[in-house]
């Protein structure tokens, strides 16, 4: 009796076009994309009202593929970057003082960008698209107070020829370390106010350029110079081991 009283409310249910939902499909659960910053916002709305100007003013979303094409894109400015510096630095000074300085470049990127990822591991700090601009202007700043120290060095060549190499150096430096030092001291100061009272869409930004100046600052001094002098220092030392080779073998070929 209960089969056919089942099997008759099929028939019907068949007839009037309807059916009857069953209890999984009722109860599974509906996905909508965005739902979840939606309602988000509508929370924020009703605790703060709406914003001036009837909306965001701005929406940024980073996820895996937007993060790997950004990190590619930084990776491909550096590198012409760095290719432009190098050529313009060959032309003026000549390819030592262009390699040193892209060194000491290299340097300063490896630095801000190790020091993300450190701040990142532990405090959750992000990488977004200010971030490939600081590292940009970390790079110009950084040049130009190599470029100042290196002119310095050009200068004394002339002035001090017969003085060795590294004395020239030394002497370049601490006629420019004043100049190097109160320049980003005034740097420096106006980052940390932009830091610790500025915006904080911003902040990333001013971070990134903080630990560049001060790297900047070291590398141009520190860096730059001493790959010079390191540099001309074994030529010496490859000329003065070759120069009794050479002598010797002249008798031979007479």
């Amino acid at each position: 009796a209960t089969g056919t009283a089942t099997a008759g409310a099929s028939a019907s249910a068949s007839a009037t076009g309807t059916a009857t939902p069953t209890a999984a499909a009722s109860s599974a659960p509906t996905v909508v994309p965005g739902t979840a910053f939606d309602d988000l916002e509508k929370a924020l709305v009703a605790r703060f009202g709406e914003p001036e100007g009837g909306g965001p003013r701005s929406v940024t979303t980073v996820g895996p593929i937007i993060g790997a094409d950004l990190i590619r894109s930084s990776a491909i400015l550096i590198i012409i970057g760095e290719l432009f510096i190098l050529a313009y630095l060959w032309i003026r000074f000549g390819f030592r003082f262009g390699t040193a300085a892209i060194v000491a470049l290299l340097h300063d990127v490896v630095v801000v960008v190790g020091t993300f990822a450190i701040l990142g591991y532990f405090f959750g700090l992000e990488f977004d698209a200010l971030f490939v601009t600081a590292l940009l202007t970390i790079i110009g700043f950084s040049v130009h107070d190599t470029i100042v120290v290196f002119d310095r060095i050009r200068e004394n060549r002339i002035r001090h020829a017969g003085e060795p190499f590294g004395a020239i150096v030394n002497h370049s430096i601490l006629q420019t370390l004043g100049r190097s030092i109160s320049t980003s001291l005034t740097v420096i100061v106006t980052l940390t106010a932009l830091l610790l009272l500025g915006p904080a869409s911003i902040r990333t930004f001013t971070l990134a350029l903080l630990i560049g100046v001060v790297s900047g600052t070291y590398s141009s001094i520190f860096n730059a110079s001493q790959i010079l002098v390191a540099w001309s220092e074994w030529d010496a030392r490859r000329k003065e081991r070759s120069a009794p080779a050479g002598r010797q073998v002249r008798p031979l070929s007479r």
